[in-house]
């Protein structure tokens, strides 16, 4: 037993060894094509920028998501999270050696612009992109406010087009809300940075204080969110579902697993909730999604989410620069793995055109001269401008759906109280 052992660790030092010097001669292959490069490139390369751009060529070759940051990228990256940036407004990921867009930020200069998830970027102010890194091409799209850029798009089933954004101090407003219908709450998130949790409390609060009536549900409209911090998807998810899972994480390693439970309480008490989600909804809008899907705390609503559920950790380099590295995956709390497969809506609805159907020969009580007055309604001017404005948001047919069956399921939620 003891010479098996023996034998056993002499054979696991040995390729321990092997792999050690393996590695000495892969470092001094790299320290070669260094030396190579730096003296015979057709133009003169620093030992920083070779460096750097190893570093990045390492991470980024293991997945779209991990990459180096020297100071002016993660400068950046902080100024997305608190909410305040400059440039075009669209997140992006690099995908089969183009930019493909992840979603445009609402009010932005590429939403205004019309662009979409799922479009590609081929060209920016005419150079290709192909053999840029991500890091590169996210580079010669910023620019002062004020400047221009131009853009190539391509998008399925369309011929390539340009289009030319002017860049912008991007200023993002989180939370957005409207009343629709006159009793139902509409919540459009537009990214999970700071506080947003808290602008959705005190949104609620104020709005609920402002009526007679309760309201007969919730739209919560995640489309086109790239997503955000991680805490803040679990403190929105908090909102609608008191304490409960809502996410975990898992490393390499098992003992790594991270599980997140919301804290507080439902704030709607119970409020028919449907999820309004489709292929820009990514990372925290899908954290959020699934979440309130699988404790059927809300109905999901629209087209199947981007699929981004991997985690990135920020690792410090030095003091002036760091490594964002994928170190874990999102699991919903029953299980699912959000990565490459998003989360599946419970009712599907595509974006459509709708046209009113009237029949000119159609005829009402109301219509004939003669007819009697109901003395029990009135319509006043206010009436009338808020029917003219129900009009536009009713052109979002996944929105109107939503609405319909946020008072659908109110009808049935009533009866069981």
């Amino acid at each position: 037993m003891f010479i098996t052992t023996q034998a056993a660790w002499a054979k696991k030092a040995e390729e321990s060894k092997d792999e050690q010097t393996n590695t000495y001669e892969l470092l001094n292959m790299f320290g070669e094509a260094m030396e190579r490069a730096k003296a015979n490139y057709v133009e003169e390369v620093t030992d920083k920028q070779l460096i750097e751009s190893a570093i990045n060529g390492m991470l980024s070759s293991l997945d779209p998501h991990s990459s180096y940051l020297d100071e002016k990228d993660f400068k950046y990256m902080t100024e997305q999270t608190s909410g305040k940036f400059g440039g075009l407004g669209i997140e992006i990921t690099m995908e089969q050696g183009v930019v493909k867009i992840i979603s445009p930020i609402d009010d932005t200069p590429a939403f205004k612009a019309g662009l979409k998830p799922g479009d590609y970027i081929t060209n920016i102010d005419g150079e290709t992109i192909i053999g840029m890194t991500l890091n590169e091409a996210v580079d010669k799209m910023r620019g002062k406010p004020g400047t221009k850029v131009k853009l190539t798009i391509r998008r399925l089933n369309e011929k390539p087009f340009e289009v030319t954004l002017k860049r912008e101090e991007i200023k993002t407003q989180s939370v957005k809300s409207d009343i629709k219908d006159d009793d139902v709450l509409y919540i459009r998130i537009g990214s999970f940075s700071e506080d947003v949790d808290k602008d959705i409390k005190e949104l609620f609060e104020k709005e609920t204080k402002k009526r007679k009536t309760p309201f007969k549900g919730i739209v919560l409209d995640v489309r086109n969110n790239p997503g955000g911090l991680l805490d803040q998807a679990v403190a929105v998810s908090g909102l609608f579902l008191g304490k409960k899972e809502v996410v975990s994480t898992k490393a390499r390693n098992e003992e790594d697993t991270l599980r997140y439970s919301a804290k507080g309480e439902d704030i709607t008490n119970g409020l028919p909730i449907v999820v309004l989600i489709n292929s820009g909804s990514a990372s925290a809008s899908e954290i959020v999604a699934g979440a309130l899907q699988d404790h059927k705390r809300a109905v999901i609503m629209g087209e199947k989410s981007f699929g981004k559920g991997s985690v990135q950790t920020v690792v410090p380099l030095g003091e002036k620069s760091a490594m964002r590295l994928t170190t874990a995956k999102y699991y919903t709390p029953s299980g699912r793995s959000i990565q490459a497969t998003g989360i599946e809506p419970d009712i599907i609805v595509h974006p459509a055109k709708l046209e009113e159907y009237t029949d000119e020969y159609e005829f009402s009580e109301a219509e004939y001269t003669n007819a009697l007055k109901n003395e029990t309604i009135g319509e006043n001017k206010k009436d009338k401008d808020k029917k003219e404005e129900d009009k536009d948001w009713r052109k979002d047919y996944q929105l109107l759906r939503a609405v319909d069956t946020v008072k659908a399921l109110n009808i049935y939620t009533s009866a069981d109280k």
